[in-house]
């Protein structure tokens, strides 16, 4: 019975008679109803409070005039798209400029040893040497204009962030390069954007830097430096191919010899070329100003303006790779506003440990790590009676959800739930993922667990980072959010797969302040992303749903046709298949000459044993590569996870036709 209830139950009468009435009372009656009065004022003083969306969620997206079939975000006061939010932010450096103020000079980027305390670098210092970065690269010949590039081949760490903004100061453009994409995407890179100097983080990145050289692959390639300790040998190496090797710490020395004042960048100046890795043929070097980032981050703030807006108290965790836009423009909005970064060691399998040192307060995440925590929690309920309670609370905290209440102190967290907040550290507050589709059910059930606002947003690099994002408050799943604030998105025809924007479905295209500005030096894949009226096409393909939120349905072309005539889609199926807990990569083909599905799948190192183990397998990662039985494991638990998604049957991969990756194969990593 809901406290009001009792209250009329006991049928009080009208406020002037309360005294009498309760002179009429007994004793222990009077007791009772003091005690039940107390708790009940308790309850009201410290019940839920649902949290005010910015905007009506039954309309979260509005038509824009004059573009047909373009819809904006419902927070905007006008069909003007949002540049910026601070009027001196409105580039990378100003960005960093603005965190080194508002933080009194705070700590900014942090790191740890193992079985060590987090080491903080102050705003002052980071800015100081990156100064001295810049400098020095002035010395040595670089020019502080939008065509010099500069880059950056490194794990997340301190070192990445002070060159970055070394570029910045003196109007030089970052080039990161993956050390993912191989040794030839490397050199094609580094001969595309012309990069004569790279800034690297141990001598293994730098080997294989001055292989290529030694190779004539990479004739432009003049200067390596490298954060790390390195030996007179890789120096004596560097010479013989005329490549000079030196120290971070001697670069900053250098620029602090030779010290010049600040250059900064315009808006429309280039800031980063970030290059695709793709799925064929070489990367394409999306081109971005310091404009489309700094509009991502903006747009990203109005969303979040009144729930989640970071302060100095702040602390995000890094280790989705700074090679990639989304970690870059999360960590925007942290320097913006003076909050402190802290770095994993470099090695994913210590990141819960990292979690419950650092305790951050804002915590990026991908799909596959996100699949993985729903995977473990409910590996963990291992009896009939503990995966009932876990879902009956799961169930509590959805209601609660979809009321717009938002918390972590509910009886529900205190008995199932405090240990899996703990385990991020206690402290989160916000979560954001994006870069790959994920599970409903998975962020439903996440977002209850875990108690703190969490966001899904869809884009690509071509658009910075996001296009779309979720609304606070409405906390449903299975779509992508509203359109940003700081871009439009319309849906195009897509005839040959029956896709019409008249019907609220077709290709997903943007236009607006985040949208890229070409590929380097290659105008015809510019031509195929960017229309002439400056729309990027996205070749996903999405539809409306009537809330004014999109919901991403397909992928444009990629597509085939098996020999009985159904379409397949392959994207959704490795989207379902990458939950599999072993598997870091799942690759689906098929063909119209066959009626079946065959894949390639990639183990992953860091998690393959152990779940092997749990099935009492044995052997270290090689031999359960070499293992019928360990590949009949895995295709077992594809196939059942393909069943519980609904796939049909022609869209599972064939018992007597997977292929299987090896050992030799060097799964990419996070």
């Amino acid at each position: 019975m809901q406290a009001h209830e009792i209250f009329k139950s006991l049928r009080i009468p009208e406020l002037g008679d309360v005294r009498q009435y309760v002179r009429t009372l007994p004793t222990n009656t009077l007791m009772g109803f003091g005690a039940f009065a107390a708790l009940t004022t308790y309850w009201y003083a410290t019940r839920p409070k649902a949290l005010k969306p910015p905007c009506d969620l039954a309309m979260q997206s509005v038509e824009v005039k004059g573009h047909e079939n373009a819809r904006r975000s419902a927070l905007l006061d006008s069909d003007e798209v949002l540049t910026y939010y601070y009027d001196d932010v409105r580039t990378m450096y100003e960005v960093f400029q603005r965190g080194r103020r508002v933080s009194n000079n705070g700590p900014c980027l942090g790191h740890r040893k193992p079985n060590q305390p987090y080491q903080w670098i102050s705003y002052q210092e980071v800015s100081d040497r990156a100064e001295y970065v810049g400098s020095a690269l002035l010395h040595r010949g670089c020019k502080p204009n939008p065509d010099q590039f500069i880059g950056i081949f490194a794990q997340n760490r301190p070192e990445w962030i002070i060159t970055e903004l070394s570029c910045y100061t003196y109007s030089m453009v970052a080039v990161p390069l993956y050390d993912t994409l191989g040794a030839e995407a490397i050199t094609y890179i580094i001969n595309k954007a012309e990069i004569s100097l790279v800034f690297c983080d141990n001598t293994d990145k730098a080997k294989v830097l001055l292989s290529n050289v030694e190779k004539g692959d990479t004739p432009i390639l003049r200067t390596v430096v490298l954060m790390d300790p390195f030996d007179e040998e890789l120096v004596e190496r560097g010479k013989k191919c005329g490549v000079e090797i030196i120290g971070l710490k001697e670069m900053e020395e250098e620029g602090r010899n030779h010290h010049e004042k600040p250059k900064p960048p315009s808006p429309e100046d280039l800031a980063v070329v970030c290059f695709t890795s793709g799925t064929t043929g070489n990367p394409k070097g999306a081109k971005l100003t310091h404009k489309n980032i700094v509009s991502n981050s903006a747009a990203f703030l109005k969303v979040t303006e009144d729930l989640a807006f970071p302060s100095t108290q702040d602390v995000v965790i890094s280790f989705l790779p700074l090679a990639h836009m989304f970690e870059r423009v999360v960590e925007c909005v942290v320097l913006c506003h003076g909050a402190r970064i802290g770095f994993f060691q470099g090695d994913i399998r210590l990141l819960m440990d990292d979690l419950k040192v650092l305790q951050p307060t804002i915590f990026p995440v991908v799909p596959r790590l996100l699949n993985r925590m729903f995977d473990r929690i409910f590996g963990q309920a291992n009896t009939a009676l503990k995966r009932w309670l876990l879902e009956f609370a799961s169930k509590r905290k959805e209601a609660e959800l979809r009321s717009g209440i938002i918390r972590k102190d509910s009886l529900w967290d205190k008995l199932i739930f405090q240990k899996v907040q703990e385990s991020l550290g206690g402290n989160v507050r916000l979560m954001i993922t994006g870069a790959a589709p994920v599970s409903p059910t998975v962020l439903t059930f996440l977002r209850a667990a875990l108690g703190c606002q969490f966001y899904e947003g869809y884009g690509q690099t071509e658009c910075t980072a996001g296009c779309s994002l979720t609304i606070p408050g409405d906390w449903t799943a299975g779509h992508v959010g509203a359109p940003m604030p700081c871009n439009y998105v319309k849906l195009v025809d897509v005839e040959d797969m029956n896709y019409f924007a008249s019907k609220g479905e077709g290709e997903v295209c943007v236009k607006g302040a985040n949208v890229f500005q070409g590929y380097l030096k290659d105008d015809e894949k510019t031509a195929e992303a960017l229309d002439e009226d400056g729309w990027l096409h996205t070749g996903d393909v999405g539809k409306w749903l009537p809330n004014g939120t999109l919901k991403i349905i397909d992928r444009k072309k990629h597509i085939f046709k098996l020999a009985q005539g159904e379409y397949i889609a392959p994207e959704k199926i490795e989207n379902i298949y990458t939950r599999c807990e072993p598997l870091v990569q799942v690759f689906v083909y098929g063909e119209s000459l066959q009626a079946f599905l065959v894949a390639v799948v990639v183990p992953d190192p860091d998690s393959a044993v152990s779940w092997a183990k749990k099935r009492k397998l044995g052997g270290t990662y090689e031999d359960l590569c070499k293992n019928k039985d360990f590949k009949n494991a895995i295709l077992e638990d594809l196939l059942k996870l393909g069943k519980e998604a609904g796939l049909k049957t022609f869209e599972q991969v064939s018992c007597n036709a997977m292929l299987q990756k090896h050992a030799n194969t060097t799964p990419r990593k996070l």
